[in-house]
């Protein structure tokens, strides 16, 4: 037989973690110490209710305890910005100037913008750091069109009309290959 679950003192405590549970690892934590204590279970069978390992239930018992004891606090869900530069409200007042300059000009150039920035920071910043910081507040690396704006678009048909089709080689792999060329 199975020995009883030691932690009489959590049962309320788990009960109450139970019902406040935001997340599936709150919630497992907290079934873990309360399924034993409450019903009479073993570890494998509150293993089972769980659906994890009988290793991890007794893990997770483990980590419910030293958090209750102020031993370890609970893990922070992920996201948020964790390597930030500049808070997202200190960025349109770092910006302002270079996105004024870059209303008249059409384009923001980046180079003094990565320069303050570095100047500011106290430390070296990639330029992607820069571009992405320039992206947040909607404006982007400008690339050139599919038609060049000054392009004689005559003089462009003309040269396809009169160009070599293609190079005799070309035309030999074609052949090769069954194709009429």
């Amino acid at each position: 037989m199975a020995r009883r679950a030691a932690g009489g003192e959590f049962v309320e405590v788990a009960r109450t973690r139970i019902q406040q549970a935001r997340t599936i690892g709150e919630l497992r934590i907290a079934q873990a110490v309360f399924l034993p204590l409450e019903f009479g279970l073993s570890i494998e069978q509150t293993a089972g209710a769980l659906g994890v390992s009988r290793g991890w239930a007794c893990q997770l018992r483990g980590r419910f305890a030293k958090i209750e004891r102020g031993e370890l606090r609970p893990k922070a869900a992920r996201g948020g910005r964790r390597r930030e530069n500049l808070t997202r409200e200190e960025e349109p007042a770092f910006l302002g100037p270079y996105l004024e300059q870059a209303r008249t000009r059409g384009v923001p150039v980046v180079p003094p913008v990565k320069q303050a920035l570095e100047a500011r920071l106290g430390r070296a910043v990639a330029l992607s750091s820069v571009y992405r910081l320039l992206q947040r507040h909607d404006w982007r690396k400008l690339v050139p069109d599919k038609r060049d704006p000054q392009g004689d678009g005559a003089a462009q048909e003309e040269w396809k009309k009169n160009s070599p089709r293609g190079s005799s080689k070309s035309s030999r792999s074609s052949k090769r290959k069954g194709r009429s060329g």
